[in-house]
């Protein structure tokens, strides 16, 4: 039985243990002991660019007292690894690293227990200096010399006791990334970069429509394969070049019934309310405490387009086949559950599917790379034995993953005669935000709909509140607020295939909500970050925010023609990671963000300058969503399947950035991933609103959305 992220669900009768330890309970799991002097980890999180693999390592050298190079993380594979569902949802740190500290913990216990037994020195008398074993008349033992004797072959010990915070030594410290130095100098570590003897190229030959039969093909051009299975096709060449040439060849004569079945998108906002009127409609959270008076009600909507993922890198995967079974290469976030919609699709069992994660193009939510895997599965299915590796054109990435769904909100808010808040009220429409494989009875992966025997497309699905949420994600605000009723309408019609994107429904909801409280701080002729303090009663929600107003010199702030000055503020899933940011945005002939200035709480802090550089990363995907970023379409297909009309953000526009963490080493981990995003956005649009006297009411801010 699997929980809503693809992983076992927790046996009740077991004692709980921290993260995903719970539910991957067996410590050889998670770490082996090498008798050369090596720690092997085996997360089963993966490196997207967030830097975990670090942080992993520093939480693990801490526990055993290792030094910190003597750890190596080993890359996520099925069945070699825990089963950590996907790295999604800020949760990497929370989840892995709370499990390795926790295991490393009882690892350490167990090999001290042991050699105390064996050499007769109390416990209590024993200590670890990088691995060695220490008692008062000097070393009698290691992890090193016990690495054979099975000692991990258990199940974890809910007793296991980590280390106060005052002994941590390595945790705390900004260890250079493990990661980086072979990506800097260019060292074959991508899947992109995987080459196996004989391997052959593929291409997908891609329909002219979201909706649309293969009629017929030409014949495959000279010294090529062309493979079919329903309307799925590609073509596999020796060279990436020849794989390249025959797909383009063979879509010019390919001929294929297409059908319309986009909506207009000038109508988009429309559509989605007509839409949402017959979806399913579902109410998030309500409450009804006593209150004063109503004495003005403000009603307000926003709109957010469809969103690209828009990785600089493509998608890729190398498949194989031997006998019944298949192995693929792939930079998947969730190797389980890419092998549980790969083996649906095969109509196989998961055993004969092995998924081995190799690093690709940075991620943040669900884009092409689970699709790619499983097509390369499918072309290499036609050559036995053959690796195939399949790569993704920019128009592919850009036109054929999942989007992050368009939404709409309305809100309404009702104050007291002195401006506080009484009662808030929100319906949020969209389509759901996750179709993630391994989640769902049917396979939801893009070439499961296209076969001979299709499997069909399921509406997107939100995530309950429980996790995070999905559309509502951030929808219920922060602040004090006596009366709430929210609600949401999933869209059941699905004619562009959504999926998870950093922030999911947070993007649009921050932005709404930090809005309507500038606009109603101006109506009570509030400051708005003292109206925002007025509400927040979460000590930790105040400090991020005192401390972003006086990094940025809210206080002392002067007006310039042309300039402005905003703040936003979150709590993401409103129980992650704080974050209050402050943007400067200048408008010339559209809208430049200059200068961005953050505030974050992550809880404990384990990589001081990989928690900033998450916060960063946040801030400027954001400033590019805000500014730039929408997904175009006619009534048949994606139009912005290049750089050109999909834009986000040059290097010489992004902002500069200033964080200041604030660190609570006796506070659980937060992730720090997405809590910065939707704050950017609602900062920007406050300081436009502070340059122009124009409230924005749709992403992004271009001129023609803020007329």
């Amino acid at each position: 039985m699997s929980g809503f992220g693809g992983q076992t669900a927790p046996d009740p009768s077991k004692p709980k243990l921290p993260g995903n330890l719970h539910t991957n309970r067996r410590l050889a799991q998670w770490l082996t002991f090498r008798a050369d002097g090596v720690v092997l980890v085996h997360p089963g999180k993966v490196e997207i660019g967030q830097g975990i693999l670090t942080t992993l390592a520093q939480i693990a050298a801490d526990e055993l007292d290792v030094e910190f190079s003597r750890v190596v993380l080993t890359p996520a594979s099925t069945p070699g690894s825990p089963d950590e569902g996907v790295t999604s949802g800020s949760l990497s740190t929370q989840d892995s690293g709370s499990a390795i500290r926790h295991a490393c913990a009882d690892a350490r216990r167990i090999f001290l227990s042991v050699t105390s037994q064996r050499t007769g020195v109390p416990i209590e008398s024993l200590m670890v200096r990088d691995g060695a074993f220490l008692g008062p008349q000097g070393q009698v033992g290691s992890y090193w010399q016990l690495a054979d004797a099975a000692l991990l072959e258990v199940e974890a010990s809910p007793d296991a006791k980590p280390k106060p915070v005052g002994e941590r030594r390595v945790v705390g410290r900004s260890v250079p990334r493990v990661d980086l130095p072979e990506k800097v100098f260019g060292v074959a570590r991508y899947v992109h970069d995987l080459r196996l003897p004989g391997m052959l190229h593929a291409r997908v030959v891609r329909p002219p429509a979201r909706a649309a039969t293969l009629l017929s093909v030409p014949e495959a051009p000279a010294g090529t394969q062309l493979v079919r299975d329903g309307s799925f096709l590609a073509v596999l060449a020796p060279t990436e070049w020849q794989a390249e040439a025959a797909a383009t060849r063979i879509a010019a004569r390919a001929t294929w019934q297409a059908e319309d079945t986009l909506p207009d998108q000038g109508g988009h906002a429309t559509y989605l309310r007509e839409a949402g009127a017959r979806g399913e409609r579902t109410s998030v959270v309500t409450r009804d405490d006593a209150a004063p008076g109503v004495a003005r009600t403000e009603k307000r909507s926003f709109f957010r387009p469809f969103l690209a993922h828009a990785s600089i890198g493509t998608g890729c995967a190398v498949a194989q086949w031997q006998g019944e079974e298949v192995t693929v290469f792939s930079h998947t976030q969730g190797p389980y559950n890419l092998r549980a919609d790969i083996a649906k699709t095969l109509r196989t069992t998961e055993d004969k599917v092995l998924v081995r994660h190799m690093e690709g193009a940075g991620c943040y939510g669900h884009n092409g790379a689970d699709d790619v895997a499983l097509e390369a599965v499918l072309i290499a299915r036609a050559v036995p034995g053959v690796p195939v590796r399949l790569l993704w054109t920019r128009a592919e990435e850009l036109g054929w993953g999942p989007f992050s769904s368009a939404m709409l909100v309305d809100v309404e808010a009702d104050v007291a005669a002195d401006g506080s808040l009484v009662a808030w009220r929100s319906h949020i429409i969209s389509n759901g935000h996750s179709s993630r494989p391994g989640r769902a009875p049917l396979p939801t992966l893009l070439a499961a709909s296209q076969l001979a025997t299709p499997f069909a497309v399921a509406p997107s699905v939100n995530p309950p509140m429980t996790n995070g949420g999905g559309a509502p994600r951030n929808g219920v605000p922060y602040y004090r607020v006596p009366k709430l009723d929210i609600e949401t309408s999933r869209l059941l019609e699905m004619p562009i295939r959504t999926s998870a994107l950093r922030g999911l429904g947070a993007t649009l909801n921050v932005w709404s909500i930090e809005s309507m409280l500038d606009e109603l701080a101006a109506a009570a002729g509030e400051d708005p970050v003292a109206y925002r303090l007025r509400h927040l009663d979460d000590p930790r929600a105040r400090a991020v925010l005192e401390k972003v107003a006086a990094m940025c010199g809210w206080a002392t702030r002067s007006k310039r023609e042309g300039w402005g000055l905003g703040i936003g503020f979150a709590r993401y899933k409103n129980t992650g990671a704080y974050a209050a940011v402050a943007a400067e945005i200048e408008a010339k002939e559209r809208v430049f963000c200059r200068r961005l200035w953050i505030a974050g709480d992550a809880g404990e802090i384990v990589n001081p300058d990989g928690v900033v550089n998450q916060y960063e990363g946040g801030a400027i995907h954001g400033a590019s969503v805000a500014l730039l970023e929408q997904v175009s379409f006619d009534r048949r297909n994606i139009t912005s399947t290049n750089w050109q009309d999909f834009r986000i953000l040059r290097f010489s526009e992004v902002p500069k950035v200033e964080v200041a963490m604030l660190n609570h080493p006796e506070a659980p981990f937060l992730g720090a991933g997405e809590a910065s995003m939707a704050p950017t956005i609602a900062a920007i649009a406050s300081a436009i609103t502070d340059a122009l006297g124009v409230r924005p009411r749709s992403l992004p801010f271009t001129p023609e959305h803020l007329a």
